[in-house]
């Protein structure tokens, strides 16, 4: 074993190998004394550890008298809440495996996920019934639907309802003899270049994000009050809102709404939190409220972050000159779990993703294998406590991406002569113009310093020639002054800044780009 190994894995936390995950998370806190602490805060009501507790125990018991089993997947097909919380560790405790998925997509998602976990049970908001409703009656797998927040379930009769299983349901409940090395939840990959893939994670896995990540990167504490407007069904979200605060007995804020930058300045302001967790999309849109200011709505925050794709530096800047709050941007993925490269309070350097949180290792290679050297675009691989074990089902995948402990993350880096490393873009997302790489993020990133531009995006079009050029689509902060002019300004803008064969030959002005529900751009739509 190398030095780097070792250093790293001497950070990570030591877990028996008889161990449940909700006994950390959950089942701890009264042991300690948080029983009457406040764990959540949601639309409908504030919930202490205890209280917590109770809602776990209750729902994994509703999950057996259902008959959920050992390693039987159920489907969380829900917006934030505190039912959430209880179904997810409803089921880890009693040895099942909650699977949160997307609350966004089409039916057709829905009928694939089902059917490719093979899940008895699906967890549905009544809200989002309309979304799965479609599909249901095709299941051949699923034995219940749980519709939740909603009195009256649906017209099938699998369904049942939530508020009323769990009124009869005891408050005791004995955690399953489950080992470090079980599998205790899955998150489907988002998708974007094929099928989902169902992402599988140990019971080990979280506590080793929460220590390494929440408690060594962002100090969380008990202290602390955390708001994500990620949802849990993203890795991002899951880690922020749930086992992060969980870990640190923190006190959560979730969110049903969709994170708008209305609603996300209304949930600061009513709540005051400590750590604010974000994406790129949605720091732009705050930024872009000029009502927007720190004494109002961000009088306790202390830090900031941002995951779910590369932060601009514009917007990086723009943020800390109005706020006086540092973004402390990461990388992470579903496949990780969460970040494992993150700039520090207070050696944050602009538009790159940090250095490597301490317990993982990182290295940058070339189509051989081979490590790059510093200022040299490579592929980024990771290794580290929290990596999943495989895809579900799909062992090409799994090969390509898993390779002896290391994760190969498709995405492309650079790393400076300090250590910190800056998002050259995925790989499959790269331009080769006249022979050389270009990184459609740098290109993007010169458009952002333009005051009149909000949002850019670049892929490669072809010319006359058939050879590749960057294209860039761009949204503007005032979509009435779109002109020929501009966007000529624009380009001899990105020439100032970049190598001049790299600026965008054709630029597009859009009211908006495309976007999954976390927050990513979905390039492969634009063209």
């Amino acid at each position: 074993m190398s030095n780097a190994s070792a250093d790293a894995q001497a950070r990570w936390v030591t877990v028996p190998r008889e161990y449940n995950a909700a006994d950390h998370f959950i089942e701890r806190h009264r042991r300690e004394g948080r029983a009457d602490k406040i764990a959540y805060i949601d639309d409908r009501d504030s919930y202490s550890y205890g209280e917590l507790a109770e809602r776990v125990n209750r729902a994994g018991n509703a999950l057996r008298g259902l008959g959920v089993g050992r390693d039987q997947r159920i489907v969380l097909c829900m917006l934030d809440g505190i039912d959430f919380v209880a179904l997810f560790w409803g089921a880890v405790k009693i040895g099942a495996i909650p699977v949160p998925v997307n609350s966004l997509l089409p039916a057709t998602d829905y009928d694939f996920m089902l059917l490719d976990s093979r899940a008895t049970v699906l967890a549905v908001s009544a809200s989002l019934l309309s979304r799965v409703a479609p599909v249901i009656a095709s299941q051949p797998y699923l034995k219940s639907v749980v519709v939740c927040g909603d009195e009256t379930p649906i017209a099938d009769a699998r369904a049942v309802s939530f508020t009323a299983l769990t009124a009869a349901a005891d408050t005791t409940l004995a955690s399953a003899p489950t080992v470090a090395d079980d599998v205790a939840f899955w998150l489907y990959s988002s998708g974007s270049t094929g099928r989902p893939k169902g992402v599988m994670h140990l019971h080990r896995s979280l506590v080793q994000t929460a220590a390494l990540y929440a408690g060594g990167i962002l100090g969380m504490s008990e202290d602390d009050v955390v708001f994500s407007a990620s949802k849990m069904f993203f890795a991002y979200g899951l880690g922020n809102a749930m086992s992060f605060p969980l870990h640190a007995g923190a006190t959560a804020i979730l969110m049903a709404e969709r994170p708008t930058p209305a609603a996300v300045m209304h949930t600061l302001e009513r709540y005051q939190p400590t750590i604010f967790c974000g994406v790129p999309t949605l720091y732009a849109g705050l930024l872009a409220e000029v009502p927007l200011d720190r004494s109002r709505n961000f009088a306790r925050l202390r830090i900031c972050t941002s995951a779910g794709e590369a932060l601009p530096e514009p917007i990086a800047r723009h943020w800390v000159e109005r706020f006086g709050v540092e973004i402390l941007d990461g990388l992470g993925s579903t496949e990780a779990l969460h970040i494992f490269l993150s700039n520090r309070a207070g050696a944050v350097r602009y538009g790159s993703s940090g250095r490597p949180v301490p317990g993982y290792e990182v290295a940058l290679r070339d189509e051989h294998g081979g490590e790059t050297g510093d200022s040299e675009i490579g592929d980024l691989w990771c290794r580290g406590p929290s990596i999943a074990i495989a895809y579900w089902n799909n062992r090409e995948a799994s090969n390509r991406t898993f390779v002896g402990g290391w994760l190969k993350t498709g995405d492309k880096y650079v790393r400076d002569a300090d250590g910190y490393y800056h998002f050259a873009g995925r790989s499959d997302d790269m331009l080769k113009v006249g022979g050389i790489w270009v990184s459609p993020f740098e290109v993007e990133t010169a458009l952002l310093e333009h005051p009149q531009v909000r949002e850019a995006a670049v892929i490669g079009a072809a010319d006359a020639q058939s050879l590749v050029k960057p294209k860039a689509f761009v949204v503007l902060k005032d979509a009435g002054a779109a002109s020929v002019a501009l966007a000529e300004e624009l380009q001899e803008f990105v020439k100032r800044r970049v190598a001049p064969y790299k600026y965008p030959r054709w630029i597009e002005f859009r009211a908006e780009l495309p976007r999954t529900a976390t927050g990513k751009l979905k390039r492969f739509e634009l063209h």
